[in-house]
């Protein structure tokens, strides 16, 4: 991806937090066909693998040893140059986008076994539902329903081979038009806004 120094970033607590906020991943393959996108919520285990599942029927679950690009989108939103001071100054600035994304390069693991996929979809289900008042268990469900549901999936295993990320997140302005974005998502709160304005607060107190 075109990467300006501004905005690159390689920390890898700091993309490793991405993947495990906004787990959904856009899965990219290439086949005789051209490209094939799909999307698949992966769990991140330990710093090199990632795990997920789809249907038997995704192409994906046919793709054992193939190379994949898994794009994660973090928060985003639209900046209005009205944010920066700057521009009531000079009116030299224009509108923008931010953004935090994180791209993934690796080689994709079919697996077929319904001890690792049970373990998984624990893991997964424990991790999301842990929010809710009575979280849902796999074990809420009766044994044969998901065992059917076992029966029709497969897993997937990416080996993390290459990790980046982008974040636009305005360094490439004066502290003063940072601040005057982060003011600004809060005061427009579209969805998203706020998670965007975080995310620009905590980039600015780790490069403080």
């Amino acid at each position: 991806m075109y990467l300006p120094k501004a905005f690159a970033e390689n920390r890898r607590d700091v993309l490793d937090a991405l993947l495990r906020a906004y787990p959904l991943a856009t899965v990219l393959l290439g086949g005789a066909g051209g490209i094939v996108a799909n999307w698949v919520p992966f769990e991140l285990d330990g710093t090199q693998r990632l795990s997920g599942h789809v249907a038997r029927g995704n192409e994906l679950a046919q793709a054992d040893g193939a190379e994949v690009l898994l794009l994660f989108q973090g928060p985003q939103g639209y900046v209005s140059p009205n944010w920066y001071p700057s521009k009531h100054v000079s009116g030299r600035e224009v509108p923008t986008w931010n953004y935090a994304v994180v791209e993934v390069r690796g080689r994709l693991r079919v697996i077929d076994d319904a001890t690792w996929l049970r373990r998984l979809l624990e893991t997964l289900t424990d991790r999301h539902e842990a929010g809710q008042p009575r979280p849902w268990k796999i074990g809420d469900a009766p044994d044969d329903h998901i065992e059917k549901s076992l029966r029709a999936i497969v897993g997937l295993e990416v080996s993390i081979e290459r990790i980046e990320g982008k974040f636009k997140l305005s360094q490439n302005h004066p502290e003063a038009n940072r601040l005057g974005v982060i003011h600004g998502l809060r005061q427009r709160n579209a969805a998203g806004d706020a998670e965007l304005a975080a995310w620009m607060t905590r980039h600015e107190a780790a490069n403080a």
